[in-house]
């Protein structure tokens, strides 16, 4: 019996093309939450950057966010995993030193760091991100603790700088950047904490998702669902694939397993 469904959001929930949920997802997740059936979010947003929610807002129990560093069920905080602060501040300095935009996400705010052309292309128009943390000085954000780092850089790059940060690990959504987060935070490995804190079997849980740090969710649910949109690595290790966002998906899967 499942007990649990967890969503991305961005390419999941969520569309790419409209920015909004679809209506057939809406109603299928208020009809399986009508059921019984508790209903989380999964993304690599921070709290801070929700803004697209608000259809289903309501039905939502609790949230893995900033990829998994930081969770929480109800108003209750379950999981805040900070980076280590030498290898914060090293890193803070390695984005000046290269010029490379990145967003520094603390326990309570977030700025964007050596801002570029990107950073709009990226948060404001493809995420309809509105609030980026303008006028808040990183060392605010440092001092409060980092919860997640999102450079705007490639894979070599990427490939380069991590091993300045052992106490950490890095995934990717979207080709363009990286979310680092401290070792151990996944969207699987908080799954795992919130189902454990539910005191439920990780049998009972479904996982939906479209990108690169989708897979350690939909490999540690129960049953994973790769989204039709899904990266061709997610549908590797997803146990159902269901139609794009766009296209009924969500609806699709949750018929297909009888939960609605």
């Amino acid at each position: 019996m499942i007990k649990a469904l967890f969503f991305d959001i961005d390419g999941t929930l969520v569309s790419f093309n409209t920015h909004e949920i679809p209506q057939s997802a809406i109603d299928a997740i208020a009809e399986a939450k009508r059921r019984g059936i508790g209903v989380y979010i999964s993304t690599g947003r921070p709290m801070r950057l929700i803004n697209n929610l608000g259809a289903i807002e309501h039905l939502i129990d609790g949230y893995i966010t900033a990829t998994g560093a930081y969770c929480t069920v109800g108003s209750r905080v379950v999981r805040c995993l900070t980076i280590p602060d030498g290898e914060a501040r090293a890193f803070v300095r390695k984005s000046g030193e290269l010029g490379f935009a990145t967003l520094v996400v603390g326990v309570d705010d977030l700025t964007v760091i050596n801002p570029t052309p990107d950073v709009d292309r990226l948060y404001r128009q493809m995420l309809n991100v509105s609030y980026l943390g303008e006028g808040v000085d990183v060392e605010d954000v440092l001092r409060e603790g980092v919860i997640q780092f999102t450079p705007i850089i490639d894979i070599d790059t990427e490939r380069r700088l991590m091993p300045m940060m052992p106490g950490c690990v890095s995934a990717r959504w979207y080709p363009d950047f990286a979310d680092i987060t401290a070792r151990g935070a996944d969207k699987g490995t908080a799954l795992l904490t919130i189902a454990d804190g539910l005191g439920i079997d990780v049998n009972e849980t479904i996982a939906f998702g479209d990108g690169g740090n989708d897979k350690p969710i939909i490999s540690a649910a129960g049953v994973g669902v790769a989204m039709g949109n899904a990266t061709d690595e997610v549908k590797a290790v997803a146990d159902y694939v269901t139609t794009s966002v766009d296209d009924d998906g969500i609806k699709n899967a949750l018929e297909h397993f009888g939960l609605i």
